[in-house]
């Protein structure tokens, strides 16, 4: 029998939920970025006046391309165009009175609300968890805070360079006689919002069970020392092998980044077979044999002797070569190559993992990448349609349609500058 139905629309894992985004600057709006990525309504809730601080940020776009300056008064800050896709923007002076009823409107109405204020600043506005509770007890509130919503509360307020110097991050990269280096990457601020997805996802299913929501709590700064804990690092040291080995991870030697001919590449040949083929790859058989290099252990105690033998093999022969050579052998090996290239890989621009930003006017106006959702579904779809919204771009669908406000109630709103 022939089934004459019509196919039915690949649907998005998170479509029929309604998420409040009280959240500005990284760490909030990329979990946020991710939870519109996977199809759920977002509703990006920002000041009037100035919206969300990523809408200042430099490089720009507009008109005239990338710019590093604000030319235009359409330019639109390329963090902004990245982090807010997706959503729907609106605008809510949370310091007006009149702002609380219409904030406890929007709670009834959301599923999750997702905030990275400082501690104790949505609890003065009334938006607080257990206020939001009171409205909507089965609401999902998640907080991403530098230091968490107990405790003690850190030494200033909680960037992610901050968090990189709390964490011990700092002094793990780089060799040991090194300053303190930054992880080029935000890194707290983008591993932070992992856990808060992956914690509202719990929580999800928790509600589907009970029918009560929950606080999602979620600490950068206990992220990023959790992460850190993945390695022993301290014992390490006590065992002889320092928290900073510069290019190379002699407990797995060989391993690290090695400089060739014409640039650089990355080698990772922990195991025997891995060392063994290296060895076939540098014409040097004999090494696999040889009473430094035969076992793991011997190579991780005569790392230094055998790291200057990867060396002369690769500061001798261009990167294309080498590579090759090595995969013929399958010894795993990559080039190093720069964001610009990384971020165009056809490999990755096809799955969509890195994507083109149109400025929500003007289009393709320049090759700008931004962020994808890295996540493939097999029966359900994931990404994002819509450029990022204008400041209060949404107010009218959101406060009409799903609040159902009046038109004159929402033009009394505008007047006083409530929204």
């Amino acid at each position: 029998m022939t089934d004459s139905a019509e196919p039915k629309a690949i649907s998005r894992p998170l479509e029929g939920l309604t998420v409040l985004d009280m959240t500005i600057a990284l760490a909030g709006p990329f979990a946020t970025f991710l939870l519109a990525g996977l199809g759920a309504r977002v509703i990006k809730l920002e000041n009037p006046v100035d919206g969300d601080p990523c809408r200042s940020n430099p490089p720009y776009l507009g008109v005239d391309g990338a710019t590093l300056t604000k030319r235009h008064a359409d330019d639109v800050s390329i963090s902004a165009l990245n982090r807010l896709r997706g959503k729907l923007g609106i605008t809510l002076n949370l310091k007006d009175p009149s702002a609380r009823t219409i904030l406890a409107d929007l709670v009834r109405k959301s599923d999750i609300l997702v905030e990275n204020f400082s501690r104790g600043t949505l609890e003065r506005l009334g938006a607080g968890y257990k206020q939001c509770k009171e409205t909507n007890p089965r609401v999902i509130y998640c907080s991403i805070s530098g230091f968490g919503s107990e405790g003690e509360s850190g030494s200033g307020k909680a960037m992610d360079t901050i968090i990189q110097a709390l964490s011990g991050v700092m002094l793990i990269s780089g060799s040991a006689t090194d300053p303190p280096i930054r992880f080029g990457l935000p890194v707290a601020d983008l591993c932070a919002p992992l856990f808060g997805v992956i914690g509202i996802l719990a929580a999800l299913r928790q509600l589907q069970r009970t029918g009560i929501g929950q606080h999602v709590d979620v600490s950068m700064l206990g992220v990023l020392t959790m992460m850190l804990a993945s390695e022993p690092y301290d014992i390490l040291e006590r065992c002889g092998i320092p928290q900073r080995t510069g290019d190379t991870v002699p407990r797995l030697a060989p391993m690290g980044i090695y400089p060739t001919k014409d640039g650089h590449v990355a080698i990772c040949a922990p195991t025997q077979a891995f060392a063994k083929a290296l060895f076939d790859a540098m014409e040097q058989p004999e090494l696999a044999t040889d009473p430094r290099f035969a076992t793991r252990d011997s190579r991780v105690q005569n790392v230094d002797d055998l790291d200057a033998l990867v060396r002369r093999f690769t500061s001798s022969i261009a990167t294309h070569k080498i590579l090759s050579r090595l995969e013929q052998s399958g010894v795993p090996a990559a080039e190093v190559r720069d964001p610009a290239r990384a971020l165009r890989d056809p490999q990755v621009a096809s799955r969509q993992e890195t994507v083109p930003l149109l400025h929500p006017k003007y289009g393709a106006v320049d090759d700008v990448r931004g962020m994808g959702i890295p996540i493939k579904f097999s029966n359900a779809a994931a990404g994002l349609d819509d450029s990022a919204p204008m400041l209060g771009e949404h107010n009218d669908f959101v406060y009409g349609e799903v609040l159902s406000y009046s038109a004159q109630k929402i033009n009394e709103l505008k007047l006083h500058k409530v929204i």
